[in-house]
């Protein structure tokens, strides 16, 4: 069935109360969210994400959150949670493969969800 924009709207923006942290993962993380980023000096930890109002069945976020990242590691996969441990996972988006040889920061500068794709 398909949507009217308004539908999308509502939906993203239900989900954006609900998906208020971010994740990074090594590979796809799967309908569980697997492969979350452990470790590292300062430790690796989720962020808080938040978002514009969504518009045009689209949402975009409002803010740019930063990630600690142990050495040895590659982000493939930027995640979202309801809470900063544990919680639930509510998917998933692939991203250009950046490996960190030495400790490092990620910084996540655009998250768009997208129901018109």
């Amino acid at each position: 069935m398909p949507y009217s924009t308004l539908g999308k709207n509502a939906m993203l923006n239900a989900l954006g109360t609900l998906a208020i942290y971010a994740s990074l993962h090594t590979a796809d993380p799967g309908d569980s969210g697997t492969n979350e980023i452990t470790g590292g000096s300062p430790a690796y930890a989720r962020k808080s994400i938040t978002w514009n109002a969504a518009g045009s069945g689209t949402m975009d976020d409002s803010n740019v959150p930063v990630f600690d990242v142990p050495a040895s590691t590659t982000v493939s996969y930027v995640g979202l949670w309801s809470a900063l441990t544990t919680g639930t996972f509510y998917g998933s988006a692939d991203v250009t493969n950046e490996a960190f040889t030495a400790q490092g920061t990620y910084t996540l500068t655009d998250m768009d969800l997208d129901l018109n794709a």
